[in-house]
């Protein structure tokens, strides 16, 4: 299960975007399932699953007014699992490749229908 979701940044591509960071309880952890909502200027996502809202932001007014035009949303999610993913404190070398760094995150683009309310 997803433990939090943030939104990030909104702005307007061929649709409304939102890059979204959802962090993960366990790597195997495979149930994120949004669904977005919008109530008045207000834009959330929900989880499918268990039906709880999981983040919220307000809209200014070109941004409503291209949700409303499109009826369509952008998701641009950036996965990230407690425990594995975050600050690197201490970088220890690896010959092989140089330096150690974070793990790499997983991303996901999808275009979802916006349930209007």
């Amino acid at each position: 299960m997803v433990d939090s979701v943030e939104i990030k940044r909104v702005g307007i591509r061929d649709y409304l975007s939102i890059d979204v960071e959802a962090w993960m309880n366990d790597p195997d952890d495979m149930d994120f399932k949004p669904r977005t909502h919008l109530n008045g200027n207000r834009f959330s996502i929900s989880s499918a699953t268990s039906g709880k809202e999981l983040a919220s932001v307000e809209l200014d007014d070109e941004q409503l007014e291209a949700a409303e035009r499109e009826r369509q949303v952008e998701l641009r999610v950036k996965f990230g699992v407690h425990g594995m993913h975050g600050r690197l404190n201490h970088i220890h070398p690896i010959i092989a490749d140089g330096k150690a760094k974070k793990l790499a995150n997983a991303n996901w683009k999808t275009v979802q229908p916006i349930q209007f309310n």
